[in-house]
């Protein structure tokens, strides 16, 4: 990842305070009753050729953040800002003709292979579709690029004509990244991409995006519940929690020093070989609240142990909602009492992988 890192030039990406709220109706004349906060005030950066990992829960809003900074879903609130010619611009209410083009810039790899191509296209089709939306290449150029592109994700040319039924999970993930390299993109959405997989096919899958970056220039934001494959993935890490970033910085700081009393929990979950070298398991008390009606304060506040066991800092967190503040240099946490927390959640992979 060294190379990549050096290949930086400032932030790709931003989004500033973004929400994605979902209406929900009621009645015989379905009135709006709630929302589902999917997205509640997000605020972030991407630096140009580094991988941001993106973690958390089953629900907690990954997946529609996401799509939403691709305007798959169109964001209730917030900025979303993405460096086109040298300049960011906001792309946030961009009409779709002018989103039309900036589209070939951020493309995105969706977590099921199988719903997410056609069974009634081929691979070339599949690969070409993109261009005929774009209006590029001539029939010979386009043979050209699907040979190219097959190559570099290391499926035979001689697949072209054969159809998606036809292949194994994890050469469908290949035709997907495939599709999502042929414009030449400059940034990835990867939405849970190796989830689906086999673990054995999820390395080799992993190596293919990392290979692809080093080659192709290329930023991900890459998505993910799995925190021993963002680990192996990620230059940063950004951990959500209904609908919120709680915690956020480079993976080394976050893996070997939490400092949120969330992410100290999901990481004692992930598992370890080495019986000796093992993490004290926490386990959260209750269920993920609901995102249409969140806790007042820290969302988190109901789970923590921390307030549980401290009366004057549970009413602080019942009635106050923590800021993203930076508690060291790029590491951001979302938390009244970081300071004060003394946590640790074992050895990281990383770790166990240099000493044994």
């Amino acid at each position: 990842m060294n190379e990549v890192k050096e290949q930086r030039n400032g932030p790709i990406l931003e989004v500033r305070n973004l929400k994605k709220y979902f209406p929900v109706h009621a009645g015989f004349l379905r009135r709006h009753v709630a929302d589902v906060k999917a997205v509640d005030d997000v605020s972030f950066s991407v630096q140009e050729g580094e991988t941001l990992g993106l973690v958390g829960e089953s629900g907690c809003g990954k997946t529609t953040l996401g799509r939403t900074i691709l305007r798959l879903y169109e964001p209730t609130d917030g900025q979303i800002l993405f460096r086109d010619g040298g300049q960011m611009r906001d792309i946030t209410k961009a009409p779709q003709q002018e989103l039309k083009g900036l589209r070939r810039q951020i493309q995105m790899v969706f977590q099921d292979p199988n719903s997410s191509l056609s069974p009634r296209m081929t691979v070339q089709d599949i690969i070409t579709e993109v261009y005929d939306i774009h209006n590029l290449y001539s029939r010979e150029e386009r043979e050209e690029k699907v040979a190219e592109l097959m190559d570099a994700v290391g499926l035979p040319l001689s697949y072209r004509n054969r159809y998606p039924h036809q292949f194994s999970g994890g050469q469908r993930q290949r035709i997907g990244i495939a599709r999502a390299l042929a414009l030449d993109p400059r940034l990835i959405i990867l939405d849970e991409p190796v989830s689906a997989l086999d673990v054995s096919v999820q390395a080799q899958i992993l190596n293919l995006l990392t290979n692809l970056q080093r080659e192709m220039k290329l930023t991900y934001v890459f998505i993910s519940h799995d925190l021993s494959v963002v680990e192996h993935i990620s230059d940063r890490v950004a951990v959500m929690y209904l609908g919120k970033i709680v915690e956020m910085g480079d993976v080394a700081q976050l893996y070997d020093h939490p400092q949120h009393p969330y992410t100290e929990a999901l990481l004692s979950a992930v598992p370890v070989v080495d019986a000796s070298r093992r993490r004290r398991r926490i386990v959260l008390e209750g269920g993920t609240p609901s995102p249409m009606s969140p806790p007042r304060g820290c969302h988190f506040h109901p789970r923590c142990r921390y307030a549980q066991e401290n009366k004057e800092w549970m009413s602080i967190c019942q009635s106050r909602s923590p800021e993203l503040r930076e508690i060291n240099p790029g590491h951001m946490v979302s938390c009244h009492f970081a300071e004060e927390l003394d946590l640790y959640a074992g050895p990281s992979h990383r770790e166990i992988q240099h000493t044994g």
